[in-house]
């Protein structure tokens, strides 16, 4: 039998396979692989009414659920290319990314988190100019579709799309039209200069992460599968969805992580997986509900970042009854690039991010020579091989700064990588962070605070957090006459940008530490930041 090459033909494949094993549960609506194909066939004969051609894109914005998924997959089978939108993100933001993906149809989720993200929408881009019906001010998108209990206004029910459709003839074929080397999404990832960039993956790129991953884990149809990373993150996504397909695994989806109602699910559900970033399982071991939780179900854990306390990875696998933790690296740009592997010893797993995945390559490179590095000294960690990004959307310099002729992925992390080819995060190039397991630019919230009135200038970096692992200190400068707040300084920001990116922490101080190049001293800012917080 031939390995489906694309999203569309592995649907297919899990819908004869699997059958009527089930494929996802989420509250009271309950669909099997079969139901799963049904559903997502509907909807993008829906879309096609709604006039999206094979190799348009499509925006999803939405938190987890069982439409989420449909609408995801329907994009992929009416030959369009996903473009999943983080929750968090505010109109403004939501309306970069359907401008720049050239979006023809939106999906949102109106309400989630009570906000009116229509409305949100539909002000950012009316900001941006005049035409279009569906979307004043981005006038390539010819409609949007409502998910969840509301249809917004002026919207188009993601129900209706079967009835919409239903004159939409050889939805397969067009499925079957798909090529494993079209590109099959876009996800947008911050970049350093403050503005996201957008991956671009192909189909086979898509599948290949999703299935090192499974065989990895050694996931199987009998597994159920807490899905708490958002599906608009790569390993929601990749790592989530279409790993069920490949797999056979159900998906039990959570909108927002709440660490009572995860372990209720886990008992009530008998839940087998559960990846997360390390917050996760701090939340879950320190919730009040954990000591009368029954979580005896649990087989896997996955989970990864530059610091990963040992200490964690003993109580999950003692207090949270795991069988088996996998640490891992990866990036938007190289999903899953590094893993432990089922039988390490514990001190592999608990001190390093496993070694390289089948087919890819990893190196040890000096960031101001090139020189490749010994085992043991560190340097910038680099990736070659099949899974590594296409590029950035509409972007040859990024791509060309990110990507070596020859192949190598630069990743920004600072690391080792041992005599036995297990790899350690030790630092970052990059001006990053990782809060609760979303990457964080500094020099985007720099941007949003230097239009804050009383701003002369600020400086933003990540310090440790027991929780979250890392949170954003943001170090202001005020004009002389200014009596700006911290209190003003956050409301301002929580306005603009999502809750992940805003910093928990802010000083306000005369002026910024420099060098003798004038360049801000964040080391000495994040020193600075780490001691008062002790």
């Amino acid at each position: 039998m031939t390995t489906p090459g694309t999203v569309p033909a592995a649907l297919r494949a899990a819908a004869t396979t699997y059958a009527d094993r089930v494929a996802l549960v989420d509250g009271s609506t309950t669909l099997r692989f079969t139901q799963l194909h049904d559903a997502v066939r509907a909807t993008a004969r829906g879309y096609l009414a709604l006039g999206l051609e094979p190799g348009d894109t499509v925006c999803v914005w939405a938190p987890n659920s069982w439409e989420w998924v449909v609408a995801g997959l329907a994009v992929s089978y009416a030959g369009g290319v996903l473009v999943p939108v983080n929750t968090r993100y505010k109109g403004e933001e939501v309306a970069d990314v359907v401008e720049r993906s050239r979006a023809r149809l939106c999906v949102v989720a109106d309400g989630f988190l009570g906000r009116s993200q229509v409305d949100e929408l539909r002000a950012a881009a009316a900001a941006r100019g005049t035409g279009g019906d569906a979307l004043p001010g981005l006038d390539r998108v010819a409609a949007v579709v409502s998910i969840g209990a509301t249809t917004a206004e002026g919207t188009t029910a993601l129900a209706s799309l079967g009835d919409l459709g239903a004159a939409v003839e050889d939805i397969d074929a067009v499925a079957a039209a798909v090529r494993p080397d079209d590109i099959a999404d876009i996800l947008f990832t911050s970049g350093t200069t403050g503005r996201s960039k957008g991956v671009l993956t192909t189909h086979e790129q898509t599948l290949a992460a999703a299935r090192v991953w499974t065989r990895t884990c050694r996931v199987t149809e009998a597994d159920r599968y807490l899905v708490i990373s958002p599906f608009f993150h790569s390993y929601g996504y990749k790592v989530g969805i279409v790993a069920s397909l490949v797999s056979g695994c159900a998906l039990h989806p959570m909108a927002a992580f709440d660490a009572e109602e995860a372990l209720a699910m886990i008992e009530r559900d008998r839940l087998t997986i559960v990846p997360g970033a390390p917050t996760i399982f701090h939340s879950l071991l320190e919730s009040p509900a954990f000591a009368t939780t029954d979580t005896s179900s649990l087989r896997l854990a996955n989970t990864g970042s530059a610091s990963i306390p040992p200490r964690l990875v003993e109580r999950m696998l003692g207090e949270l009854s795991f069988e088996l933790v996998i640490t891992a690296f990866g990036m938007t740009e190289c999903v899953v690039a590094t893993m432990a592997r089922p039988g390490d010893p514990d001190e592999v797993v608990t001190t390093t991010n496993g070694r390289a995945v089948e087919g890819l390559e990893m190196r040890v490179v000096d960031p101001a020579t090139g020189e490749v590095r010994e085992a043991g000294t560190a340097g910038e960690i680099q990736l070659r091989g099949p899974m590594v990004m296409q590029g950035y959307l509409d972007d040859p310099v990024a791509t060309a700064e990110a990507i070596e002729p020859d192949g190598w992925l630069h990743t920004g992390d600072l690391g080792t990588v041992d005599a036995d080819g297990n790899m350690r995060i030790t630092d970052r190039l990059k001006d990053m962070y990782v809060c609760g397991g979303f990457n964080v630019y500094p020099a985007e919230v720099e941007a949003a605070l230097a239009r804050l009135d009383g701003v002369v200038e600020a400086a933003v970096v990540g310090v440790p957090d027991e929780r979250m692992g890392e949170v954003g200190a943001a170090f202001v400068v005020r004009r002389a006459d200014s009596d700006l707040t911290g209190e003003q300084v956050v409301a301002f920001l929580r306005e603009r940008i999502a809750n992940f990116k805003v910093p928990r922490h802010v000083e306000l101080v005369p002026e910024l530490p420099r060098n003798a190049a004038h360049k801000v001293l964040k080391p000495e800012l994040r020193a600075r930041a780490t001691t008062k917080d002790a």
